[in-house]
């Protein structure tokens, strides 16, 4: 049985990947230390055998235990949620902590792997591409980034993430791979995270009016969680792959105009659609990654469309508003 290590166990993604593991007949050990995971994101999981969480903070050494023999892989998911500038739980709130999790953190979890010889996956971000002059951006693309506005503490530090794994691998023979994720919507989203999808779903089943920033005309593709980890799995398991950056996301764009439209379509709401303030410092005007690499690599492309998606997200918040 293969062991597999997952920081920020109790995340949106991070709890659907453990559930995917376990599925594989792997052995996971989670680790979070719960500052925005959510401990009943686990609840599934209890009972399982399988299944072991550490209570931790990943920017100090993890223990010299962590409960294996061996670690096959390990998954770097631990940092707080892509920026959101209205939410307590965002790098607006946790600037610090956005940024040591994405360096001490990815250290330390890096300094694991070369112990236990252990492949390696940094979850980084489409944020790294800034507000990007490139569409659909693709891995080749730099990026068009602040180092000092408002998103830069997430965005430098997710970028300087990759700085440290592509480290690892050039001058210790660390198995890494960078993985970039562009907008993810699912089941488990913490509702008062405040994204533009769980906002609008919300805000539709209770009549209230759905509010946009901006002129509602900048455009997201979003992911369906479930798609994502298949991405995630397909390209730590696939070999001959170390030192590889890939995108993962939905090439399926809208207006988020468009977005509020649908959503109030599929809820039935009576919700008005507001536009009730100035588009945020550095919010990305286009977002859209260009998955053919991923397609290449690993054979990875979305499966589940937006609206079959949204169905599972609009059920999952009723049940737990």
């Amino acid at each position: 049985m293969k062991t597999a290590l997952v920081s920020g166990a109790a995340g949106f993604i991070g709890s659907h990947l453990c559930e995917a593991l376990l599925s594989r007949d792997f052995q996971v050990i989670g680790v979070d230390n719960f500052l925005t995971g959510n401990k009943n994101n686990l609840n599934q999981l209890n009972g399982n055998q399988n299944f072991r969480c550490i209570t931790h903070d990943v920017i100090k050494p993890l223990p010299d235990d962590p409960g294996a023999d061996k670690i096959d892989m390990i998954f770097h998911l631990a940092s707080p949620a892509s920026p959101n500038h209205h939410s307590k739980l965002s790098y607006h709130a946790l600037p610090m902590e956005t940024m040591l999790v994405n360096s001490l953190g990815v250290i330390n979890m890096l300094d694991v792997a070369v112990k236990y010889q252990a492949r390696f996956l940094f979850s980084s971000s489409s944020e790294i591409y800034g507000d990007p002059l490139e569409h659909p951006q693709k891995e080749t693309y730099r990026g068009n980034t602040s180092t000092t506005g408002p998103r830069s503490v997430y965005d430098e530090a997710k970028r300087f993430g990759e700085t440290i794994t592509a480290y690892y691998n050039r001058d210790k023979g660390v198995d890494t791979r960078i993985v970039r994720i562009f907008n993810t919507f699912g089941p488990r989203m913490q509702k008062t995270d405040q994204r533009m999808i769980v906002n609008f779903i919300r805000q539709a089943l209770t009549d209230e009016p759905i509010t946009i920033y901006g002129d509602g005309t900048q455009t997201r593709s979003l992911c369906y969680v479930d798609d994502l980890v298949e991405g995630l799995l397909s390209y730590i398991f696939a070999d001959n792959l170390s030192g590889t950056v890939i995108n993962l996301g939905s090439n399926e764009e809208y207006t988020v105009m468009e977005y509020a439209r649908k959503i109030k379509e599929i809820t039935q709401s009576k919700s008005t659609i507001e536009i009730t303030e100035p588009l945020p410092e550095d919010d990305p005007a286009k977002r859209k990654p260009d998955i053919t690499l991923s397609k290449q690599l690993i054979g990875w492309e979305p499966k589940t469309s937006f609206a079959e998606g949204l169905k599972k997200m609009v059920e999952d918040v009723k049940k737990n508003p």
